[in-house]
């Protein structure tokens, strides 16, 4: 226990610092000691309990839960969402969600970042439905890392999502004109033969930030609608194998594992490895029909962050 003259120095101190928000080379100047005694001081007072430092939470604010998450599944960020909607519904969850996930992407793009991004995917469509303008940042590139050719009703959303998301960072697109799914293995060669779809396909190793959905077995509205989708028989197959899920069209079992199948060789997109070894991949999922889908991505650590609604999160933190 400090004696009871460093003690008054340090409530002194701490009060000039914390209640008049002094800065310590002023608070150094006015008590003629150094600026170094000063942090001494600062420090012994939250080492005696001078002071004690507290963080309220606000309501809605779920930082205890994403720390948990953090440290179950190696993740280098969680954001957890209290969707606003009590039934599930699921257009609010969409907008809440992808609300949150802008503002994490706003915050940590980076000049120069190669920013992948999925198709088809309903969350991500949010997502860049709610980004705003990320001013003074230069150097940036987008790259479609799924094929974003389909239906002509449901191409347009693929395409948006690269072009909008580029300029809303002032980056330069790079579209991946191909099918998310071709007819054979041969096809799939001609295909990567495209002098754009090389172009887009040689950022791959180069993406520092992806951004994917989660997809369970059965595919999501804007997936069927492109018609980026497997016949049911090749479903039923996957499923037959453990398949739960898949991250750009590579599907994978509850426990991680990719899952082998001839339909891999007929999908032009970047693979799970590749999207391993991103800096940050970014999964944005919720909800119960994709939990399966969402545990597998975790515990094969196809992805690093992932964005969610509190629900979800509750049940990863149960799981066994």
């Amino acid at each position: 226990m400090a004696k009871i003259d460093e003690l008054r120095l340090m409530t002194k101190t701490a009060r000039l610092y914390f209640e008049r928000d002094m800065r310590q080379n002023e608070i150094a100047e006015r008590m003629g000691i150094s600026q170094a005694t000063v942090s001494r001081l600062i420090k012994s007072a939250k080492r005696e309990g001078v002071i004690r430092i507290s963080v309220n939470i606000p309501s809605g604010v779920n930082t205890e839960m994403e720390e948990s998450l953090i440290q179950k599944y190696g993740l280098k960020e969680a954001i957890v969402v209290d969707c606003s909607s009590d039934d599930g519904n699921e257009k609010i969850v969409l907008r809440e969600i992808g609300s949150a996930a802008a503002y994490y992407v706003e915050t940590v793009i980076k000049n120069n970042d190669v920013v992948g991004i999925s198709s088809w995917s309903e969350y991500l469509v949010a997502l860049v439905d709610a980004m705003q303008q990320v001013p003074a940042k230069t150097g940036i590139q987008i790259v479609q890392i799924l094929g974003g050719i389909g239906n002509p009703a449901a191409e347009v959303h693929a395409n948006r999502l690269t072009g909008r998301l580029a300029s809303l960072v002032n980056g330069v697109p790079y579209f991946l004109p191909a099918p998310g799914i071709v007819g054979s293995e041969a096809a799939l060669k001609i295909i990567m033969n495209d002098r754009y779809v090389k172009e887009a396909a040689n950022l791959f190793n180069k993406v520092t930030m992806a951004l994917v959905g989660i997809g369970a077995i059965q595919p999501s509205k804007l997936l069927t609608s492109s018609g980026n989708i497997f016949s049911g028989e090749e479903l039923e197959l996957l499923k037959n194998r453990g398949a739960v899920g898949d991250i750009l069209l590579r599907f994978f079992d509850i426990n991680g594992a990719i899952v082998g199948s001839p339909i891999n060789n007929r999908v032009v997109s970047m693979s799970l490895e590749q999207l391993k070894n991103i800096d940050r991949a970014i999964g944005v999922a919720a909800g119960k029909r994709k939990y399966p889908a969402i545990l597998g991505a975790l515990r094969g650590k196809w992805i690093n962050v992932l964005v969610t609604d509190r629900n979800t999160a509750e049940m990863l933190l149960n799981e066994s």
